[in-house]
């Protein structure tokens, strides 16, 4: 019998974005969107509880407004001081808390334990790195209507699910590379540039796949990094919007009615 995947750490990101006051804090009167309440419990609250219910026993929260890390400790999660943009919170994450380390934010209020049991358990034993993300069709089929962000490649249309794994400790090197994918998370074109001229010219052909230029990406900063396909189409879907909360509340009512 294979042994069960060893679970990780987990690092939920929760830092504030400088700019305009975040859309959804707003829309709810709170100071933060993590403290933005769905059936009596903050995002933060239902993630957190995800991770503990898939069997995560090691979480932190990456933030820097004091209520947000008031409420993590509240939650019995140790708090980091988050940094000027996710990846590098995530570089102080892994070296604070080690590898196996998952990765998610405090929007994904969606989130179910089963998710992440999935994703450790269908992560490729040779991967270093490993990122879930879900097919157009299958978010699709889960919330009809839906408008998220798609990468569009040979192997179809790729939207994140907000969870990574950082499988060892090699894995820093990936996050580098991490910053310079967030910057061009809308411009695939530019991700198969990074990869040479072979690679965005396959691009333009319509014949490079999203899991290719994951593993390629992997390939030239010397790790193993893995696509893996999310089962359920709503693991993409996030609070970015006061739509998506209304979405969300929804989708959690209709759970608890069940």
């Amino acid at each position: 019998m294979t042994p069960a995947p060893q679970m990780p750490s987990a690092l939920i990101l929760a830092g504030s974005r400088p700019g305009p006051p975040d859309p959804v804090a707003a829309s709810e009167g709170v100071w933060h969107k993590a403290l933005v309440t769905i059936e009596g419990q903050t995002m933060l609250a239902r993630v957190a509880g995800a991770l503990r219910e898939a069997g995560i026993k090691r979480i932190a929260v990456s933030a820097s407004d004091p209520q947000v890390m008031d409420h993590a400790r509240a939650l019995g999660c140790e708090v980091l001081l988050s940094a000027s943009g996710p990846s590098s919170s995530v570089a102080i994450g892994l070296e604070k808390l080690g590898a196996p380390l998952l990765i998610t934010t405090s929007d994904h209020a969606l989130l179910r334990a089963e998710w992440v049991r999935d994703f450790v358990a269908d992560t490729p034993r040779d991967a270093d790195v490993a990122v879930l993300l879900a097919r157009r069709e299958a978010i699709e089929a889960a919330m009809p209507g839906s408008r998220r962000t798609y990468l569009r490649f040979a192997d179809g249309q790729w939207s994140g699910c907000n969870l990574f794994l950082l499988v060892h400790e090699k894995a820093n090197a990936a996050i580098e590379t991490w910053k310079m994918v967030e910057a061009d998370r809308k411009r695939p074109w530019r991700i198969a540039a990074r990869l040479g001229v072979g690679m965005l010219a396959s691009y333009a052909l319509g014949r490079l796949t999203l899991t290719q230029a994951i593993a390629g990406l992997g390939h030239r900063i010397g790790i193993r990094a893995h696509l893996v396909a999310a089962r359920d189409g709503l693991a993409a879907v996030d609070v970015d919007k006061p739509q998506d909360l209304a979405d969300a509340r929804a989708i959690i009512a209709a759970r608890n009615a069940v």
